[in-house]
This record gives structure tokens, C-alpha cells and sequence, in this order.
């Protein structure tokens, strides 16, 4: 017997779930957050879920917000069971579900006036958004602020009508100022590194195209806090609503798969107010860069690590991966001999010990985080989780075998086929270019890591390019595996 998920079937839900100890007439929206998916739903939306279940701050309840064409979808989906989501946390030898209700209402586009309206409502004091890591219009190689980018220049021309999440905040910051209201604090939770001020960079360049003094007084009166997050939430298919209709009798449109482990380090910097994270396990700190540091280059470098030799090798999960002795000595080694020596020392943290359990999250068989899922983006995960680190040790003039080789493999994965001749499908804005570097660079490795606006200066550096072109040629030559092999034996130069 199965329940389709809604307010009204809670009670069958708790018969195999846990379910809210609040009711949804006891909330009231106090966030607004852009980008209802996955992660988020499975991070920001359960720590206040949690806060809820304790009856505490019930009035920093979400209103959800989509500006992609998609988005609608998710809004249909979650509108259907009263924006109730089955949350499913695996571990490696355990599973439990939750349902969370912190969410009572989303506007998606086109319905950007009501979005702007939205923003506009003093309840709203906290605007937070995951909208990935390329979505803040930012220049890879510098890092700066893109002013030319398409979407940016037609807000920049129609400010009274945007469709970027940074448009709309500038209008709904606008429509405060006018009604003399006290700016909402906007809170980036995707991983970048200061992403609190890579936030304010994009929303003050943007308000600067068309309006310079307004772009001054965001820059004087808006709070940006940085942040850390951290959970491995992957996408949600077939399999995930199988097993949460025949495992927990939940009938749910669009549950969420998660790890047990989460983590949020916060900079306590909220002039409006925030609810009361704190006591549902959210770190505040002065400082949110050691933290976000480490899991950037640890975590996310690690992931990038790993994905581009198991797609190369026909590997489709990731704890298959880890299963797999080559690729795992393969991340052992990169980040004990070439990451984790240049990250700085992070309070009350033993390095060694967070890879440790990086490695064991890794290998959580039950997760069912997906290869595909790791490789996608590599445009714009590259330059923020692997090239900062090469640049970081050549910088110091130590070498980079190990860090040049995860280049190589992301080059000769956009080589468009695995070692076996298997179709390699794509998912990078930038694929078409990326696919026709990589298959000059057989004959001219520059060709590749001369793509400026992605490797920078890294491209350019002597020993960068002599230790990329040597592990470029072992991959032709001799294949993934054996390349691997070469590296842990030392014998790649």
C-alpha cells in the first residue's frame, strides 16, 4: 500500500517516515530562495525543517523561486503535494526518509513581476539562492564580473523587466528602497569560493550597467555573508522514485536522495535577523575561508579527480569508482602529495581526517551518486576545484604531476569516447569548444590549455604544459589504467 505524498496523507507517510512536528498553518515565509533543487532541498530546506521540529523561528519559512524555463516543472511537481518533499538520507549500512514541509509556496517564470513583487514584501529578509557554480556570470580565468555576457546585457538594458536572479534582486532591492523598507541580506549557498563576495560582485556589477549610484548603495547596504556547504545530494531518477514508493510506500514526484552527512559554516552577517541555525548544527564563524577552502580543494577537487578516469573506464557510480583499487590510490595520492600540503590550517580540523572521511563519503554504495553527475560543468568546476591548487604549488615551485594528469584526463574525456570506444555524452556549456580543443590537442596540447578564459595563466606555465603534454601522450599511448598505474608507481613525468 502506497500514500501519495500531501498534507492529507501525512499520516500514512508516518507510518514509514518521519514527518513534521509542525503544521504548515504555524509557518510563514521569511526566505525567499532561487533555485528549488536538489542540493538545496536536501541542505538549507531540512536544516530549517529541523529548526521547525523544534518549534523555533516558524516565521523563516521558503518561498521558492525559479527564473529557468524548467523550473515550472519542479513548481507543477511540489505544488501537487503541497511542497512536501520525502527526503532520503543513505548511509553505507543504514537508510531513513523524512518528509519536509519548510517550503509553502514557488513562483517560477514567467511569472517574473510576482518574483519581484515577492521580493519587494517585508517578510522577506533573507534572499538565498544554488543556482550552480556557473551561474553568477563570472569569468573563469579572472574571476571577474562578465558584463558582456548576453543574459547580463539584456538585463542591463530592461532593468524593470529582468530574468536573471541578479536582476531580479536589483529590482526587488529597488522596490524596498522606494517603499522605504530595510534591504533583504542575500545569501549564496553554492560552491564558490567567497561566494558571499563573488554574489555582491555580480548583483553591483550588473546594477552598475544601468544604474552606477544604486550599485554604490547595494555595495554600502546589502549584506553578502559567505558560506560553506556541503552534502552529496545526487540527481533524482527512476531509481529514486522506485525505491521511495517500495521502500517507504511514498509516492513522491521528486524525492531527494542524500548522504547523512551535512555541513554548513555560515559568516553571522544578517542585519534583518536570521532564524536560529545555530542550534540545529550550523557553524557561524567570522571567517568562513579555511573551511570553504579546504572543501573546495579536498572535496570538489576530489570529485573532479576521480571523474574523468571513471568515465574514461566505463565507470558509472561513484562509490564503483571507489571500488576501483587504481582510482582510489589515484585521489589518495593527488590529495596527500599535492592538495591537502598547500591547504592552510582550519580551526579544529586534522586535515588528514577530513579526507578520510571525504574518502569513506566517496564509497557510500547507497548514495548512487553518478559519474555523469561529477563530470558535468567541468568548464566551470575546473578553474574553482583543480586549477587553483595547480597554480597555488607551481606558485610555491612545487610540481603538479598529479594535478596536470586530472587536466589531461579532462582533456582526453572531451575526446567525445571512453578507452573501450563508448560514446561519452556531454553536459558543459561550453562542449562544443571544449571537444574541438581536445581533439586538436593529440597533435598540440596548447590547443587545450591555451583556452585562456579557463586555464588563465596555469596554460602558459613551462611546467605545466611539459607535465600536461606527457600525461596527455600516456593516455593515447598507453590508456587510463595504465596511466594511473604509472602515476602511483612514479613513473609519470
Amino acid at each position: 500500500m502506497t500514500c501519495k505524498l500531501s498534507l492529507a496523507t501525512l499520516d500514512d507517510a508516518a507510518k514509514t517516515a518521519a514527518v513534521p512536528l509542525y503544521r504548515r498553518d504555524q509557518l510563514s515565509t521569511g526566505i525567499l530562495h532561487f533555485g528549488v533543487g536538489n542540493f538545496h532541498r536536501a541542505h538549507q530546506a531540512v536544516y530549517l525543517h529541523e529548526l521547525f521540529n523544534q518549534g523555533l523561528d516558524l516565521g523563516w519559512a521558503l518561498l521558492g523561486a525559479g527564473v529557468m524555463p524548467n523550473d515550472h516543472l519542479m513548481k507543477e511537481k511540489l505544488e501537487a503535494q503541497n511542497y512536501l518533499t520525502t527526503v532520503v538520507e543513505q548511509d553505507n549500512n543504514r537508510s531513513s526518509a523524512t518528509v519536509t514541509g519548510p517550503m509553502i509556496d514557488m513562483i517560477a517564470a514567467p511569472d517574473f513581476d510576482k518574483i519581484i513583487a515577492a521580493l519587494a514584501d517585508p517578510a522577506i529578509k533573507i534572499v538565498s539562492m544554488t543556482i550552480t557554480e556557473g551561474g553568477y556570470f563570472i569569468d573563469p580565468a579572472t574571476g571577474k564580473f562578465d558584463p558582456k555576457h548576453p543574459a547580463i546585457v539584456a538585463d542591463a538594458e530592461n532593468p524593470k523587466s529582468p530574468k536573471t536572479v541578479f536582476g531580479l534582486i536589483i529590482a526587488g532591492l529597488k522596490a524596498r528602497r522606494e517603499k522605504d523598507l530595510a534591504p533583504f541580506t542575500v545569501m549564496c549557498c553554492d560552491n564558490i569560493p567567497g561566494n558571499g563576495e563573488v554574489t555582491e560582485a555580480t548583483v553591483c556589477g550588473l546594477a552598475k550597467l544601468s544604474d552606477p549610484d544604486f550599485a554604490h548603495w547595494i555595495h554600502e547596504n546589502v549584506a553578502f555573508p559567505n558560506a560553506m556547504v556541503d552534502r552529496i545530494t545526487p540527481a533524482t531518477g527512476e531509481r529514486e522514485l522506485t525505491i521511495t514508493r517500495d521502500t517507504y510506500g511514498i509516492e513522491d514526484n521528486w524525492p531527494v536522495f542524500c548522504e547523512e552527512f551535512k555541513q554548513w559554516v555560515l559568516e553571522d552577517k544578517f542585519p534583518l535577523g536570521r532564524p536560529a541555525l545555530e542550534k540545529v548544527g550550523v557553524t557561524f564563524v567570522d571567517d568562513v575561508a579555511p573551511y570553504e577552502l579546504m572543501k573546495l580543494r579536498i572535496l570538489n577537487g576530489g570529485h573532479a579527480a576521480i571523474a574523468y578516469p571513471a568515465a574514461l573506464m566505463d565507470i558509472h557510480f561513484v562509490h564503483e569508482a571507489m571500488e576501483n583499487t587504481l582510482i582510489r590510490d589515484f585521489l589518495r595520492k593527488l590529495e596527500e602529495d599535492e592538495i591537502i600540503p598547500i591547504v592552510p590550517p582550519v580551526p579544529d580540523t586534522d586535515l588528514a581526517d577530513y579526507f578520510n572521511l571525504i574518502e569513506h563519503r566517496f564509497a557510500n554504495p547507497k548514495i548512487g551518486d553518478t559519474i555523469p553527475r561529477l563530470a558535468q560543468d567541468g568548464s566551470n568546476r575546473q578553474p574553482k576545484f583543480i586549477l587553483p591548487s595547480t597554480s597555488d604549488r607551481m606558485a610555491k615551485g612545487l610540481d603538479v604531476v598529479g594535478l596536470a594528469l586530472v587536466s589531461a584526463l579532462w582533456c582526453r574525456y572531451f575526446e567525445g569516447v571512453s578507452d573501450t570506444g563508448k560514446a561519452i555524452e556531454f553536459n558543459d556549456g561550453n562542449a562544443e569548444r571544449l571537444q574541438a580543443a581536445a581533439l586538436k590537442a593529440k597533435d598540440d596540447p596548447n590547443a587545450f590549455i591555451g583556452i585562456v578564459d579557463i586555464f588563465g595563466s596555469v596554460g602558459s606555465n613551462p611546467l605545466f604544459v611539459k607535465r600536461f603534454t606527457n600525461a596527455l601522450q600516456s593516455l593515447h599511448e598507453i590508456g587510463t589504467a595504465e596511466t594511473l598505474k604509472l602515476y602511483l608507481s612514479g613513473g609519470l613525468t
